[in-house]
């Protein structure tokens, strides 16, 4: 835990402080802040709080008085219920702005940890509750150099994986020896193991209308053989199988045949459009040194498809979060699901997916991963596919 680093960023955002707590092991957030143990056991509540300016408190139950033992602070203990709502009045003291694991509306689920009879005891106590959101993705979600260099190491290993994939599948048409959706998602897999990467789900890939199913699950049950005539969407993400290690996540595309139909290249060059409309969004916004917010590059992507006619049909977020877990606990790229107002920071790292998917038909969907350097630069990661892979 960086106290230091967060006091100052609760007074840059003129908030009386942050408070943490939590019941079984609920707020995972809490825990990877905190930098506490989420394995060990908690039957009682605890609660942390760090001012912006001053030591941190800390209120535990008498049944694990040492559960916040590993954290600064002065401690309090309390038993009988009544007690506990005294002491966290105390600990609060005069009314403020304090962030919590909250979200207006459910907005971000992702932070939305702290249960409504929290934040309504808080709010007794004459505290106006903010959300965290931009808190977490500074001290939870932001990517080091470490991780950042992992990332991109992984990137280059699944870029190589995804071409030897539609290899396996031009091979596979060239000699007619039967490979399946499942047997290409095995290979990637096998290929994932060898590499010295994981993942904690199989790629998808699917053939015509199955990845208009936007998650797909290829299985020996449904998997067809590939044949002249069909289109193809592989999605995977992967990362280095070591402590730290980042997600790479991508989606390509491509076709078996010498010429794909209009509507097939229509919705390629729609689906390539907006993405690139999104990368260039971001990309201005920090040259001009503007705020950018992921419901802003949703927006700047979605516009693309819903100009061309197929809004209806771009059926999820642009992109999202992207850290240990695939799908990390930053902002999204989302005014659909939600309306991602988190700021895009330094260190953030994240997707962007806009893809189109004609039901019983076809879809297309191209996805690369950004980071926002630590200079404030943004950068596209891996390779951009720009055109159809020709199988």
């Amino acid at each position: 835990m960086n106290l230091d680093r967060i006091q100052e960023s609760l007074r840059e955002r003129k908030l009386g402080g942050w408070l943490f707590c939590d019941f079984h092991n609920r707020d995972h957030l809490a825990y990877r802040i905190l930098g506490l143990d989420l394995t060990k056991m908690t039957t009682r509540r605890w609660f942390y709080f760090i001012p912006a300016k001053g030591e941190p408190r800390r209120l535990v139950h008498s049944v694990e008085k040492f559960k916040l033992e590993a954290l600064p602070g002065s401690k309090s203990v309390y038993l009988p219920w009544e007690q506990l709502h005294a002491s966290l009045k105390k600990m609060l003291g005069s009314p403020k702005k304090i962030a919590m694991q909250y979200s207006p509306k459910n907005n971000i689920p992702a932070v939305s940890m702290v249960d409504a009879g929290i934040v309504e005891l808080v709010k007794s106590f004459g505290h106006k509750v903010v959300s965290s959101a931009d808190l977490v993705q500074m001290f939870e979600a932001s990517i080091g150099e470490e991780g950042y260099r992992l990332h991109k190491e992984a990137g280059v290993l699944v870029d190589r994986i995804r071409a030897e994939a539609f290899d396996q599948i031009k091979h596979a048409v060239a000699t007619k020896n039967g490979m399946t959706e499942y047997d290409v998602q095995q290979f990637i897999m096998r290929r994932f193991a060898e590499s010295g990467l994981t993942t904690v789900d199989p790629p998808i890939v699917g053939t015509n209308d199955h990845p208009a199913d936007p998650h797909f699950e290829s299985t020996p049950a449904n998997a067809r053989a590939f044949k002249w005539g069909d289109t193809v969407l592989i999605d995977l993400w992967a990362k280095m199988n070591v402590p730290g290690g980042i997600y790479y996540d991508i989606t390509w595309v491509g076709y078996i045949g010498s010429e794909p139909s209009k509507k097939y290249l229509e919705i390629f060059n729609v689906v390539k459009n907006a993405r690139n409309a999104a990368i260039k969004f971001v990309q201005d916004k920090f040259a001009k040194g503007q705020t950018c917010c992921g419901w802003q590059v949703d927006e700047a992507c979605r516009s693309v498809v819903k100009k061309a006619g197929y809004g209806k049909y771009f059926v999820h977020r642009t992109g999202h979060s992207i850290g240990e877990e695939v799908h990390g606990n930053g902002g999204n790229i989302d005014n659909l699901e939600t309306r991602d107002d988190r700021q895009l920071m330094p260190g953030c790292l994240f997707s962007i997916e806009p893809g189109i998917y004609l039901e019983g038909a076809m879809a297309v969907r191209t996805e690369v991963n950004m980071f926002i350097r630590h200079d404030g630069v943004p950068e596209v990661t891996g390779e951009k596919q720009e055109e159809l892979v020709r199988i």
